[in-house]
């Protein structure tokens, strides 16, 4: 069936308005937990959440949904989405929730579900907790109602588990790093990971008030912290988003460094050391066309993907593949995570930068990437890329770059809002196919 709530990351909306409502995850709670009740054990879910001011009512909606059902659950407060995923694997858990809207302002959330292995859902779970939730879900005997705790030592188990991620004769003494968390899930854990390490840590974004995640500050804003790296004269700036999955890097000029030079970066360093796995990468139809001709002229592929993470690891898993990624930043290093940690990613980025001994200007620019224009066009309704006139410009469009470019256009999974990104070696050319189609599909909404 189709799925209605699930979007490409779990569930999200603005909150206590549609679906992003406490009776909503209440009946996610008892859905999800109807779905993982598998054998006679002691069931039992680990949740955790950003910063959000709507994190508290989220969680205790979805203690109350799990423990009707008669599973037990761990809350775990602000963590990583990544650290989650974790915790769920190395407690035994049946499943996982990070309640998070990600990168988005603090007005939304959301809700993201993650299978005992610690790997996100399927489609077709998702689809049968969905199923569920439309019927009338049997409730736990008051005996087997379950239970609720918080445990305090989950900060300290993700700061352990990620510098694990870093060779142990390597140390960031020396490196002067501005870290900026977003106001959100990462603020306490991303800082201290790097320090303990040995690096003189900037902090940005590390002041949480229920509000300002993301405002500002974060993988999505980077200003701030472009700023702050020239104003310290610091060595490298880290980005995170308000769940901590995504990085973006800002090199000691203040430039900006995306997802594409992040994966180009890392998978270069495992291909040298015969590390890297599948013979290549695996990033989304986002990713620069400069990323892929890179990689050809090492002998090593990139698998394209649609948008989300989820369709990222779903490929590398089929392929054999331990590097992925999406140019927004989301990096997955199997080896080290099972879903997008962008924590872990700026610990291998740093551990680079100690290696090579290199200025972030040049390591992390790894190729040329090619013009690129992403544009976006919100509509209110109806489907605009089934009217006429909009598949007679995007093919003429199609035509135009056909063996110079690429022409992406997609509809978001989380917002109404039709993407357009265009692609090529001339930058006119570029600017031009994308107003053109962007012009033809406000005319069509």
């Amino acid at each position: 069936m189709a799925r209605k709530l699930f979007g490409t990351d779990g569930i999200r909306g603005r909150t206590n308005d549609g679906v992003m409502t406490a009776a909503t995850a209440m009946k996610v709670g008892q859905a999800a937990g109807r779905h993982f009740v598998r054998g006679g054990h002691r069931h039992r879910v680990v949740i955790g959440k950003d910063t959000r001011l709507s994190g508290y009512m989220m969680e205790s909606a979805l203690v109350a949904g799990f423990t009707s059902v008669g599973i037990d659950v761990i809350m775990t407060g602000p963590l990583p989405t990544p650290a989650i995923a974790l915790l769920t694997r190395e407690m035994r858990a049946d499943l996982g929730v990070m309640i998070s809207a990600s990168h988005n302002l603090f007005a939304d959330n959301g809700i993201k579900l993650f299978g005992p292995d610690g790997f996100k859902l399927s489609d077709a779970a998702e689809a049968e907790i969905e199923r569920l939730m439309e019927t009338e879900i049997p409730l736990a005997p008051p005996e087997r109602i379950g239970r609720a705790r918080r445990i305090e030592d989950a900060r300290g188990r993700y700061i352990h588990a990620v510098k694990q991620s870093v060779a142990t004769e390597i140390r960031f003494d020396g490196l002067k790093v501005v870290v900026d968390c977003a106001n959100g899930a990462a603020y306490q854990v991303a800082p201290s990971a790097i320090w303990e390490l040995g690096a003189d840590v900037v902090t940005l974004g590390v002041t949480p008030n229920g509000t300002n995640i993301n405002d500002g500050v974060g993988s999505t804003a980077i200003a701030a912290l472009q700023a702050k790296v020239v104003e310290e004269g610091a060595d490298i700036g880290i980005a995170l988003d308000g769940d901590a999955d995504r990085l973006i890097v800002v090199d000691e000029k203040g430039r900006a460094v995306d997802g594409d030079q992040i994966m180009a970066l890392i998978a270069t360093r495992m291909q040298e050391r015969g590390s890297l796995r599948g013979g290549g990468i695996v990033a989304t139809v986002m990713s620069n066309l400069g990323l892929e001709r890179y990689l050809a002229g090492l002998g090593l592929d990139l698998v394209r993907t649609k948008v989300g993470d989820r369709y990222v690891l779903e490929a590398m898993k089929a392929g054999g593949y331990n590097v992925g990624g999406e140019q927004s930043g989301h990096m997955i290093l199997l080896d080290y995570a099972t879903t997008g940690d962008g924590t872990v990613a700026a610990l291998r980025v740093l551990a680079s930068l100690v290696r090579s001994g290199k200025k972030a200007s040049e390591l992390l620019h790894v190729f040329d990437p090619v013009p690129q224009l992403l544009k976006n066009v919100r509509y209110e309704g109806g489907q605009p890329l089934e009217n006429e006139g909009v598949k007679t410009v995007i093919a003429a469009a199609e035509a135009e770059l056909a063996g110079k470019g690429r022409l992406v256009i997609r509809p978001s999974g989380t917002e109404p809002v039709i993407r357009v990104m265009a692609e090529g070696d001339d930058q006119a050319q570029v600017e031009r196919v994308v107003d053109t189609i962007c012009e033809a599909v406000h005319a069509a909404v």
